[in-house]
């Protein structure tokens, strides 16, 4: 029996070079940039605004 272990899939080649050290900046700080830009994003985008209840009609004092 050999141990021929089949190549490794493209996901877990890519983490092991995500991990190294000169690699592992670059992906950190490319990580903080897309979340810094996503947030920005979303905090620019005007929600929908409901419609409120309509105002009541002002009601005369009952005695």
């Amino acid at each position: 029996m050999d141990n021929d272990a089949a190549p490794p899939n493209p996901i877990r080649r890519f983490l092991q070079w995500a991990i190294t050290p000169p690699q592992s900046y670059g992906v950190y700080l490319a990580g903080l940039i897309l979340i810094f830009t996503l947030s920005f994003y979303a905090g620019t985008l005007k929600p929908k605004h409901v419609p409120g209840p309509p105002p009541t009609a002002p009601s005369a004092p009952r005695s």
